[in-house]
């Protein structure tokens, strides 16, 4: 069975979850959130040369990084796609993927930090002032960007595809700790939002992990109605 390393609230983690849900695939999370010293296994390293989250094994197999996991979990299982066939579509989920990066980087890792991991974890106060840097400059420059290619029903081709799961999963831990998706300011990307949540596998990925939500005291009221 494949093994999913990581915790299900994690943008990275999560976007693996749903992929192989979408495909039917089973598999078993194991826990690991390395912003927790002495959390990690005794072989992280070997799992994960970068320390970070997600990782996979496949029996024998072990595999870093959640692009490549989604590849290769595309490769094993072709049913269900989660890649585009036709070429510019394909592309198109390819470079949106890549871009959710962005988004993680510039705007849900450094506001997820400081509103729980150093004050939570690491007991470090808040710094107000690097939250309110990232919602004058990062947000409405990520957002917006978003906001003005989610012009169809999905990002990339007629279904949901790796570039929807990227982008809403960050979007789901973004709204967990707090801050709004600026519903009017940008329409289209909370239209797209809710289409994705809404799909069967991203939403049963979601329900499985409400448990770790509310332990953690997150905000879950806008997933109400996915969940009605």
């Amino acid at each position: 069975m494949l093994k999913i390393y990581g915790v299900p609230i994690s943008v990275h983690t999560r976007k693996v979850i749903v992929v192989a849900l979408a495909k039917g695939l089973p598999h078993e999370v194991v826990p690991v959130v390395p912003v927790i010293p002495g959390n990690p296994p005794p072989n992280w390293q070997l799992l994960s040369p970068t320390g970070l989250i997600p990782a996979l094994t496949d029996g024998d197999f072990t595999l870093a990084d959640s692009a490549a996991i989604c590849a290769y979990l595309e490769r094993l299982h072709p049913d269900h796609p989660v890649h585009p066939q036709p070429p510019r579509d394909y592309a198109l989920a390819l470079s949106l993927e890549q871009y959710a990066g962005t988004l993680f980087r510039d705007v849900v890792r450094p506001l997820f930090h400081e509103v729980f991991v150093h004050p939570k974890i690491h007991k470090v106060p808040t710094d107000q002032s690097k939250i309110d840097a990232v919602l004058a400059k990062a947000v409405p420059e990520t957002f917006g960007y978003l906001d003005r290619v989610a012009g169809g029903d999905f990002l990339a081709g007629k279904a949901m595809s790796v570039a929807d799961i990227a982008v809403a999963s960050n979007l789901v831990t973004y709204q967990y700790i707090g801050f709004d998706l600026y519903r009017a300011r940008f329409p289209r990307l909370a239209a797209l939002f809710d289409r994705v949540v809404r799909q069967p596998a991203m939403r049963e990925a979601l329900r499985r992990e409400q448990t770790v939500v509310d332990s953690m005291g997150l905000r879950k009221d806008f997933l109400s109605a996915v969940f009605a």
